[in-house]
């Protein structure tokens, strides 16, 4: 519902900024998840296979490079959907 003197500008400038906060939650959060998810990965095969540091090196680094390509997937969306 539209408040009296609230123009179309308004609002759209405000859907904008709660896009782009939502989009930098989203990239921190999916950084973070996938680093953890990797340490965790390395420490498990780590501790199955041995050489625990080689193995949650490998992880932190897998959980980087998939956190990063994520986050490339997710920026395509988000410009893709507001290109119209």
């Amino acid at each position: 519902m539209k408040e009296p003197g609230q123009s179309n500008n308004d609002n759209q400038k405000l859907r904008k900024s709660f896009q782009a906060a939502g989009l930098v939650s989203a990239i921190g959060i999916d950084l973070a998840g996938c680093t953890i998810g990797g340490y965790l990965l390395g420490r498990w095969l780590g501790n199955m296979w041995g050489n625990l540091g080689l193995w949650v090196g490998i992880g932190v680094l897998f959980g980087l490079l998939s956190g990063a390509f994520s986050i490339v997937s997710l920026i395509k969306k988000v410009t893709r959907d507001t290109d119209d």
